[in-house]
């Protein structure tokens, strides 16, 4: 009778385990990329290559560093469509730096500065200004590229002094068989994970986008937090324009456009709710690598790149969907 007792307990349990993983949307893009990668193994010739492996790790990667800072934008509840901007910003300013003759730590250094300042000037117009996150990022959208344009001279950047073989190994090169950008985006996705988790600025955020009157009522710094999540969001901005340079070898003032949507994607896809408080790095990283298949699965089979667009709006509007069904569901 005990054993028999016991047996049933621990298939309930095992039932609630499954039952608990199968309501989290990051599982089934989890699921969804791995059934895309097993269809394009044997549709395909070249998928599984190693070069194609290796490209579409560290072209996903860039995305993926980028939907860290989208996901705690999101989460508190607001939006950041400056982000392909910053890349470009942070891109020039990189180029710039160093063709004058600078080394690279210094180039870097000004870059995620000039990105900060910029995470700094959205968070303190919306913190403390109480301006709508959409309108303040959208005019940083073009603030921020028309200043990379007077920067460069809207003219192409391809030589960087004295470090310039270092950043191409950077941004272009690996270790251990991973592309740095990879090893990168995993690093800032272990990090990002833990503050989201077991620090007081993850949890605080989360409370934020739960509700934020709340939040202010139980004496949670609300304003300062807010403009520490658009620094955030900046930062790995910067941090993916700098990547980018050493990968493209070169940079002009179209790097990062369109970026913005496929960031918010990566981040809606991976499970943050547009309404805020609720989001997670490692669903951040998945949904960046569902596109990134989706995307190279487009060009091995022949199909036109245009088509990109189509497939990662449908993807928002069906994750914004299901967590609207999982919303009602859960209320009734």
């Amino acid at each position: 009778m005990t054993q028999a007792l016991e047996q049933a307990i621990s298939h309930r349990q095992h039932r609630h385990w499954l039952s608990r993983l199968a309501s989290r949307q990051v599982f089934w893009v989890v699921l969804a990329a791995v059934i895309a990668c097993i269809i394009l193994s044997v549709a395909t010739d070249t998928f599984a290559t190693e070069r194609n492996l290796f490209n579409v790790t560290r072209n996903f990667a860039f995305v993926g560093i980028v939907a860290l800072g989208m996901t705690a934008v999101i989460a508190s509840g607001e939006i950041d469509l400056s982000v392909g901007s910053t890349i470009v910003l942070t891109a020039i300013v990189t180029g710039t730096v160093m063709t004058a003759g600078y080394p690279f730590w210094i180039a870097a250094a000004a870059a995620l500065g000039a990105a900060l300042l910029v995470g700094a000037i959205n968070g303190v117009l919306i913190a403390y200004a109480g301006m709508p996150s959409f309108v303040v990022t959208l005019g940083m959208l073009s603030i921020a590229r028309s200043l990379a344009m007077v920067l460069s001279d809207n003219k192409m950047i391809w030589e960087f002094g004295p470090d310039h073989e270092f950043l191409l190994w950077l941004g272009g090169g690996s270790s251990f068989g991973l592309p740095h950008p990879l090893v990168v985006m995993i690093v800032l996705t272990l990090i990002t994970g833990f503050a989201f988790q077991w620090t007081r600025w993850g949890q605080h955020m989360f409370a934020i986008g739960g509700n934020e009157r709340a939040a202010t009522a139980t004496g949670i710094p609300v304003k300062p937090l807010k403009v520490s999540v658009f620094m955030f969001s900046a930062f790995t901005a910067g941090v993916t324009g700098i990547l980018e340079v050493g990968w493209l070898g070169g940079v002009t003032t179209n790097l990062g456009q369109g970026m913005e949507l496929t960031v918010i994607a990566a981040a809606v896809i991976g499970g943050a709710n547009l309404a805020g408080g609720v989001g997670s790095a490692f669903g951040a990283v998945v949904g960046a690598l569902l596109i990134e298949v989706i995307r190279n699965s487009l060009i091995l089979l022949g199909i036109s790149t245009f088509w990109q667009g189509t497939f990662v709006g449908c993807f928002i509007v069906v994750a914004v969907a299901l967590d609207r069904i999982r919303s009602f569901r859960s209320a009734e």
